[in-house]
């Protein structure tokens, strides 16, 4: 099994794609490698402009994530562009033969500053739910992860207010994101 994670710095930083293929492997029994397909800082108008990339790679699965950069008011990514952006991406991925199995995800909550330039953060996660639904992928949502975890335990794991400790992210999403790929064995 070929898994791109396709996305910003919550993907490039998060530590979280060793510790998947490793779980993975270990309940699905078979080989599983994971390529990185990110940049910090990056939103879906990045990710355009790579999706070739993406497809070139022949995934069996695709991770996306990119409405935490897209709702970030400096990047000027409208919640209608982010859209079309995604629409464009997920719909590049279902023209390859085989397509992959193609994941949109909500990450974790951002706070402090960083929120504040991100007042509409919950509008582009739930238009990129929707768009997941609508055109036949699958939506990952880890806020239910995050929100288990007191107001003290998320300023520790998210202390500049964005990126997550990679050992709270890999607590916190691999076990979501593998038995989304894996099923519940996983």
């Amino acid at each position: 099994m070929k898994i791109v994670a396709y996305g910003t710095s919550l993907t490039v930083q998060g530590g979280w794609q060793t510790p998947l293929r490793e779980r993975l492997v270990e309940c699905l029994k078979q080989p599983v490698t994971v390529v990185t397909v990110a940049k910090n800082g990056a939103g879906s108008d990045w990710a355009s402009t790579v999706v070739d990339q993406v497809a070139a790679e022949k995934p069996d699965v695709v991770l996306i994530e990119f409405a935490t950069n897209d709702a970030a008011l400096q990047r000027f990514i409208s919640l209608k562009q982010s859209v079309a952006n995604m629409s464009g991406i997920v719909r590049r991925l279902q023209a390859e033969t085989p397509p992959p199995r193609i994941f949109v995800m909500a990450m974790n909550p951002v706070h402090g500053i960083r929120g504040w330039v991100r007042p509409f953060l919950a509008d582009y996660e739930a238009a990129h739910e929707l768009l997941a639904r609508e055109m036949g992928a699958t939506f990952i949502d880890h806020r239910p992860a995050w929100a288990t975890l007191s107001k003290r335990e998320l300023d520790e794991a998210i202390p500049d207010g964005s990126h997550p400790a990679p050992e709270v992210t890999v607590r916190l999403i691999v076990p979501t994101i593998a038995a989304a790929i894996g099923g519940p064995e996983c």
